[in-house]
């Protein structure tokens, strides 16, 4: 056996071989996903970047984003941000309640739970839509129960503005939302919870100053989503928000469908891309800043 043992030097060149063969397999395994991206992904979006930065001549202009930050389209700009906003809100405030409700049941009943969340997703965009426009109608099943008990200013109107396309794109984020907290708030300690209320704190200060910072990163990347999806989502506004709640999808549409403006369309695709890079920027930036708190805290405290 001490014959068949291999010299130090031996083993450093085998495992150095070795090695060597790995990164060449990674590199040959990474080959096809690189030229996936670039054909896919990045080769489109220097086609709208340059696109949006062509003149009606053929020159360099700034012209269309000039164009798309006043007037009539800043506001639709600024209106799809609002929007995004408040669903982003309402789903977080309506998620959180769900998910922290299922995260607490039983694996049997919360795994029913997400059934009953997440199924209603996997049908077409423009059902659930068409559902919702009936629901909210005048005469829908929403405006006929408030007006039967009597709610001061009933029926309302819940469609073709934006208090509709909210309640719509709401539906719409909703199980992502659930999905991303539910799996945030099943990975919380619950002895950490337990040991707070033992040194005598309240549901509220446990609630405030344990649970929800541990749920944080959760927050804010389910938060995030919702509105990055918004900002781009068409088909929910384009029919809940008719003529009056346009959108900056909608607008793209327009503009290439109707108008044949591509340049113009191409300049707002880059805007929504810039901002959802801005906002995965922000994100990024506050778990690196949360990390470092926390390892300051670590290293204080040993």
């Amino acid at each position: 056996m001490a014959g068949t043992a291999l010299a130090p030097g031996k083993v450093r060149v085998k495992t150095s071989a070795m090695r060597g063969h790995r990164s060449r397999l990674a590199l040959v395994n990474a080959v096809p996903v690189t030229v996936f991206l670039l054909v896919l992904f990045v080769y489109p979006i220097i086609g709208v970047l340059s696109l949006s930065l062509e003149g009606d001549t053929g020159g360099f202009t700034l012209h269309w984003y000039t164009d798309a930050l006043s007037g009539v389209n800043l506001s639709v700009l600024l209106s799809t941000l609002r929007i995004s906003a408040e669903t982003a809100v309402l789903s977080l405030l309506v998620g959180f309640v769900l998910a922290h409700a299922i995260a607490r049941m039983r694996p049997v009943f919360a795994a029913l739970a997400m059934l009953i969340v997440v199924v209603p997703h996997f049908i077409s965009a423009l059902v659930r839509t068409y559902g919702w426009i009936i629901m909210l109608g005048e005469h829908g099943l929403v405006n006929t129960l408030l007006t039967s008990v009597r709610a001061p200013g009933a029926p309302y109107s819940l469609l073709y503005n934006e208090t509709g396309v909210v309640i719509g794109t709401t539906s719409v984020m909703l199980p992502y939302t659930v999905l991303i907290l539910q799996g945030v708030m099943r990975g919380v300690d619950r002895r950490l919870l337990a040991a707070a209320a033992g040194f005598g704190a309240s549901r509220l200060t446990i609630f405030r100053r344990v649970y929800l910072p541990l749920v944080a990163p959760g927050v804010g990347t389910a938060g995030l989503l919702s509105f990055i999806l918004c900002l781009g989502y068409y088909i929910t506004p384009a029919l809940m928000g008719g003529d009056k709640q346009t959108v900056v999808a909608a607008l793209i549409d327009q503009q290439v469908m109707k108008q044949d403006q591509w340049n113009s369309a191409a300049a707002f695709g880059v805007i929504l891309l810039l901002l959802t890079f801005a906002g995965l920027g922000i994100l990024g930036l506050a778990r690196l800043r949360r990390k470092k708190t926390a390892t300051r805290g670590g290293g204080g405290s040993s």
